[in-house]
Order: C-alpha cells, then structure tokens, then sequence
C-alpha cells in the first residue's frame, strides 16, 4: 500500500481479496502496510489490484513461504514480548534454567538473569525428553511460579507449549510461547500457535533446512499470527565434540529470505558450559537479534541440562561481554562512514 493509505482503502482492498475467494493478511509495518494473499492456486493478475485506491504496487511473491518472505514485507519486523522489542536494534538477552524445578530456583534464576539486564526469562513448565523416566516439568504449578517470577522482576515470560492439548494453559500465563525444535512440524501444533494473540519464538529442528524451518513459520503466520521469532538452536551432524552443530551461517540466511527476527540459541547449539560465551559473541557477530541461554543458579544440581547452564556469575560475565561486543560492531559501523584523510 501507499505510505499514505489508511483503514478504508486497506479495507477496500481486503474486501477484494476476500471476494475473489482468497485470505488477505494485514502486515503492517513502519512506513507502509503489506497485504498477503494467500488461497489461491495459481498466479493472479496484478491489475485486479493495482487499480485499487491505495494501492502503490502488486508484488508477485516467487517463494513457496508466502507471508515470512521478504517479498512480501521488505523491512524487518520487530516482535514485542511484554514491554521488550525482538528485532530492533538492540539485542535482547532471554535467560533462565530448562526446566522450573521449584519456586525458589526459577526466582533465583529470574533475579540472576534481571541482575546482569536480561530483558526475557524462560524456563519450561512441560519438558519432552527423549527418556520417558527423565523429568518432564511441573505443569501447570510450573507456569504459576514463571508468573511470580514476572511478577516479581518484571522479566518476560518465554516457555514452551509442547502439544495442541495444554497450549491454552501455556498461553494463559505465557508472554511468549516456545515452540521446540521437536515440534517444528507439528502442524497442528503451528496452526494453533497461528490462531494465538501471543508471540512465539520458533525453534529450527534438529534436521530442517532453512526452507523447512521458514515454512514451518509459515504456518504460523497463515493462521493470522505474524510475530514470531526465529531461532537457530543448532542441528543434527556427524560431529561429536558438541551435542549439536551450531549453524550461524543460518542467521544472515534468514535475515536475506525473511523479515522476521532470528536469535540464537547457543546453549542447546553446543551443549557444553565452555563453549557458550564464545559462540554468543559469535552469534551477535553474524547479526543476531538475541541471545536465549540456558542459566541455573545451581547447574551441578539441575535437574535437566544442567553440563549446559551458566551460572549467575558466568552470565553475568557474559552479558557485560555482549553489551562490549555491540558496542564495538556498533562503532565500527560508525567509523566505515568517517572520510579517509591521508
């Protein structure tokens, strides 16, 4: 739409859309605003729409991710989660434990990740674990000590949902909700996240490719949910010096193909305590809009994940390290532009 066009014509415009037997998403964004067409079977004529008040061009999208594809929405869209923006120009950092174990671990772990200016808490109230013995979270009682958490320190909520049944349980206390990498082609599980209010944070899975892991986000967002955020948490490889292969080529990737933000995982990415600082600072350096980190105010004794926890002083460390390397990338693209003198 033109920069100028306001709720009639964009209405004027979905009415078409709808008429023709087609679904119409509304995206706005910061100088204009994007109307998806989804439905169709085949290419449709520019010119049924391109004579429409408001409207400044029809782009045809080539991709098989219609609404996630920068064609659609050429500039980056920023997710709020709370009060806190994904994808703008500061980088978010998102701590906590895997799983809530108790009241006064995730409160612990809460004030940890505020002290060293984490803006987002996670931690899961329902775990899938590939054991069925292993500890597979507290439920609902779970998700009522993330809410004191919030309370308390003010600290958004990320936990994860894990099937269609207690997903309205999750969103109801959730500010934002995980999808795990297990379940990236849940389709049913998508389209439910889709027909949510909340954002979601989106993990790759274990084998995706980037087409996969952009469709799965299509989903999503084809149900009527367009803030999601992406995250690369590392995929399955013949390496075994970590528990996966952190893909950071994958970030700049997404950030060609897609408007919507990425961040990166590096704890599940790596799976040992020594190599996440480094592969943060990594993850920042390759464009990264967060950091979402796996933190226990005792790992040694956690009850899931704990070889790949940072404690409260090793989080703090690293986040003083982030907030040094932004700085950096930030001045240095402030000098690029300062005239060579010889």
């Amino acid at each position: 739409m033109k920069a100028q066009a306001g709720p009639p014509e964009i209405a004027r415009v979905c009415e078409r859309i709808e008429s023709l037997g087609y679904k119409a998403h509304i995206i706005p964004g910061e100088q204009r605003t994007a109307i998806g067409i989804t439905g169709n079977s085949g290419p449709l004529d520019a010119a049924d729409f391109e004579d429409l008040p408001g409207v400044a061009e029809a782009i045809r999208v080539s991709k098989p991710y219609k609404l996630v594809s920068r064609e659609t929405k050429r500039e980056n869209t920023t997710v709020r989660v709370l009060d806190v923006p994904v994808g703008g120009d500061e980088i978010v950092l998102c701590g906590g434990p895997c799983s809530v174990e108790g009241r006064e671990q995730i409160l612990e772990a809460a004030r940890a990740v505020r002290a060293a200016g984490g803006q987002l808490l996670r931690g899961g109230a329902y775990k899938p674990r590939t054991s069925p013995y292993s500890f597979q979270g507290l439920g609902e009682q779970g998700l009522r000590y993330l809410a004191e958490a919030r309370e308390e320190t003010g600290l958004g909520i990320v936990t994860e949902a894990v099937d269609v049944e207690t997903f309205d349980l999750v969103e109801a206390y959730a500010d934002c909700v995980q999808i795990g990498a297990r379940n990236m082609q849940n389709f049913s599980l998508l389209r439910r996240a889709g027909r949510s209010r909340k954002p979601v944070l989106l993990k790759r899975g274990m084998s995706s490719t980037l087409e996969e892991f952009l469709m799965a986000a299509e989903y999503i967002l084809a149900e009527g949910n367009y803030n999601v955020i992406l995250c690369e948490r590392g995929v399955r490889t013949f390496a075994d010096h970590t528990r996966n292969t952190l893909d950071l080529s994958v970030v700049p990737a997404v950030q060609n193909l897609s408007h919507l933000p990425i961040i990166v995982d590096p704890s599940h990415g790596t799976g040992k305590r020594d190599k996440i600082a480094p592969m943060s600072l990594a993850a920042i350096a390759a464009g990264a809009s967060g950091l979402i980190v796996e933190v226990h105010p005792m790992p040694e004794r956690a009850l899931s994940d704990g070889a790949q926890s940072l404690d409260p002083k090793q989080f703090g460390e690293l986040a003083e390290d982030c907030r040094a390397l932004a700085e950096l990338l930030t001045m240095r693209r402030r000098l690029a532009k300062l005239p060579v003198t010889v």
